[in-house]
């Protein structure tokens, strides 16, 4: 679905499980956020093509965390774009995604998806990518799994990535999803942040987009919880 110029969310369907991560780019740069499942590689690609921008041209790929749903196709993307693709995530994840330690919360794979972090990210940092990507240490969902979680705002769309951090149903909010949520008061805390933004449209990672009088719906989000 395209969001805007140069913004489209995909769908990636791994046995029902539907995921959305994100393609940004312009002339000079292409940036993917999030990578779905581990064996999605060729779903990936092929979603890629059909938006007329080859997973070939990468040069930025952005993870909100660490679970494996999100990481998954880390090692074929690095295989295929080698050193000019640069992979951005919080220093809280880093040595998770690049297999220094087991995943916290899917440890039990044999043998996870890893790659190297080149560069860590932080709470307000503006990335110089496709108009100014804002980052916002958003963690609260099972912190103990995933300490690093970041949502990524497009500044020149108004557009939240929200990562897990929220979830949609038929394109409204549902807020923080409790049973997979350890820190309730962080998760709140996060919710808080995004208050002080003008979000057009959200995307989170499950359930997809949100556009409806967004910044009202986290506001009534973050009372209710």
């Amino acid at each position: 679905m395209e969001i805007s110029k140069g913004i489209t969310m995909l769908q990636l369907n791994f046995e029902g499980n539907i995921t959305h991560p994100v393609l940004i780019w312009d002339e000079e740069m292409v940036v993917l956020i999030d990578t779905g499942f581990p064996g999605q590689y060729d779903d990936l690609r092929i979603a890629l093509e059909k938006i007329g921008v080859p997973i070939s041209r990468l040069k930025a790929v952005i993870l909100t965390h660490q679970d494996v749903d999100h990481i998954g196709c880390l090692p074929e993307i690095l295989q295929e774009c080698g050193s000019q693709v640069k992979i951005y995530a919080h220093a809280l994840d880093k040595p998770y995604i690049e297999g220094q330690l087991p995943l916290l919360k899917d440890g039990h794979l044999e043998h996870p998806p890893m790659g190297k972090v080149d560069e860590t990210v932080t709470d307000g940092q503006v990335l110089p990518f496709c108009g100014g990507i804002r980052v916002i240490h958003t963690p609260g969902h099972t912190p103990g799994h995933t300490p690093g979680h970041i949502s990524l705002y497009l500044m020149g769309s108004k557009t939240l990535i929200a990562g897990d951090s929220m979830y949609s149903v038929d394109g409204r909010l549902g807020g923080i999803h409790e049973p997979t949520t350890l820190d309730i008061e962080m998760a709140r805390c996060s919710l808080k942040k995004y208050m002080e933004l003008d979000i057009s449209s959200v995307i989170c990672y499950h359930g997809g987009r949100s556009d409806m009088n967004v910044n009202e719906q986290i506001s009534g989000l973050y009372k209710m919880n």
